[in-house]
């Protein structure tokens, strides 16, 4: 019996490590938008530049981190990640204007894109490809839980003891999280061997496009990939707008919105618990079944509100634990099969990539979706974010068994790359 998932201490250590810095993350956003909203009394366009400023490097420079992630030691990237962005945090308690915060969001969000499939790569290498699935479940589970525990206990710091102290907070959980790094081992990469044998790699530019050589190599991968972007493109469409929606319902609550992101991030927590417990199930059709319980949940929620059903405060967290349940099954399969798709010297690549696809579509999403519902009205954006996924899903099923004949190469795991970690 090999060692089990719960059993491995360096998997232990990144997921606290992880749970500890995205806790922080949220802490700090809504600090921030607390600042910039109410404090320096923001217009609406300069909010929406703070996610974008955030948002952007991650979307344009996926591809290059993840080459970064692959060329250089991963363990030293993430520590150098955690390290600069707790700084950064700190300067944001001496902003005293907005372009300031533009510019600390936006290098957050350089050394964030590089932090990301760091990680992805380290936990491809303290992971045996077996428990591959359960680790990424783990790892949306962290993920949700500090989407719905993040807000809730940044609101209630602020109030507690100001916006500044939560950035001194915000900025010790990235030193906590790096100081935690610091004990996983670290392990040789490919590109750090080539060096050390005096050998000639391909160019920075080579490696960074054969991230998108080996995603195209895999009819999952690429497919997987498409279904992934376009589906959480059209969420967004509506995602961001359901407080809009929320806004047509008679004696609605002003605490309905809080509850119904709450319950989303809840649904996806319960997916992960559900999945983190199965190893063999089929990925694709989960992905596809999770695109279906979107649009219907998404559907529902917009026939409800057109005819002002009663008793709000029960549907609609409802229907948004049906969309977080669902989102988890797009999500968290994908990536898990990703993983066990991947080599260990690629994952960094190939996952610069994903997120790159994942941060663009979440920016133009909520763009194209307040476009959207000022034309034709919120509750028909709401039908047509549905039905396009509805039909996404019927799609995706009719290539369902063309998707599945994977070419044996692709799936090659590359030998001695796990398990060779020294400290």
């Amino acid at each position: 019996m090999g060692e089990k998932l719960g059993q491995n201490k360096n998997f232990i250590t990144l997921m606290t490590a992880q749970a500890i810095s995205s806790l922080g993350d949220w802490l700090s956003i809504v600090a921030i938008i607390t600042l910039v909203g109410l404090k320096w009394e923001a217009t609406p366009l300069q909010m929406s530049l703070i996610i974008l400023s955030l948002a952007l490097p991650m979307a344009l420079l996926g591809p290059v981190s993840g080459a970064v992630a692959d060329r250089m030691e991963r363990k030293t990237l993430m520590i150098v990640s955690d390290v600069v962005r707790g700084l950064l945090i700190l300067l944001l308690t001496l902003a005293a204007n907005v372009w300031m915060v533009y510019a600390c969001l936006f290098t957050i969000g350089i050394f964030s894109s590089v932090f990301i499939p760091a990680k992805n790569g380290k936990l491809k290498e303290l992971v045996k490809d077996e428990h591959i699935k359960g680790a990424m479940s783990l790892t949306s589970m962290i993920d949700s839980s500090t989407k719905v525990l993040g807000p809730l206990v940044s609101g209630i710091l602020v109030t507690a003891i100001g916006t500044y102290n939560v950035f001194y907070i915000d900025s010790a959980t990235f030193f906590l999280s790096a100081v935690l790094i610091l004990f996983l081992p670290k392990t040789m990469n490919e590109g750090m061997t080539r060096k050390s044998n005096g050998k000639q790699g391909p160019s920075f530019k080579e490696e960074m496009m054969e991230g998108l050589s080996f995603i195209r190599q895999s009819s999952y991968l690429m497919y997987g990939l498409f279904l992934l972007g376009v589906s959480l493109l059209i969420l967004q469409l509506s995602d961001s707008q359901i407080i809009i929606l929320l806004r047509q319902l008679t004696n609605v609550s002003p605490d309905l919105f809080g509850y119904a992101v709450t319950c989303s991030g809840l649904g996806m927590l319960f997916t992960g618990i559900f999945l983190s417990k199965k190893t063999n199930y089929n990925a694709f059709l989960y992905m596809c079944l999770g695109v279906l319980g979107i649009g219907l949940g998404f559907g529902m929620m917009a026939l409800l509100t057109n005819y002002d059903l009663a008793h709000s405060i029960i549907w609609v967290p409802g229907l948004a634990l049906v969309a977080g349940l669902s989102a988890g099954l797009v999500f968290i399969p994908f990536q898990a099969a990703t993983q066990e798709k991947t080599p260990v010297h690629m994952t960094g690549r190939v996952f610069g990539v994903i997120n790159s696809t994942t941060t663009t579509a979440t920016i133009i999403g909520p763009l194209a979706g307040g476009a959207l519902a000022t034309v034709i009205g919120i509750i028909p954006s709401f039908l047509v974010t549905s039905s396009l996924l509805i039909i996404l899903f019927f799609i995706s099923i009719l290539f369902k068994n063309r998707v599945e004949q994977e070419d044996p190469h692709v799936t090659e795991s590359q030998p001695g790359t796990q398990g060779a970690a020294s400290r």
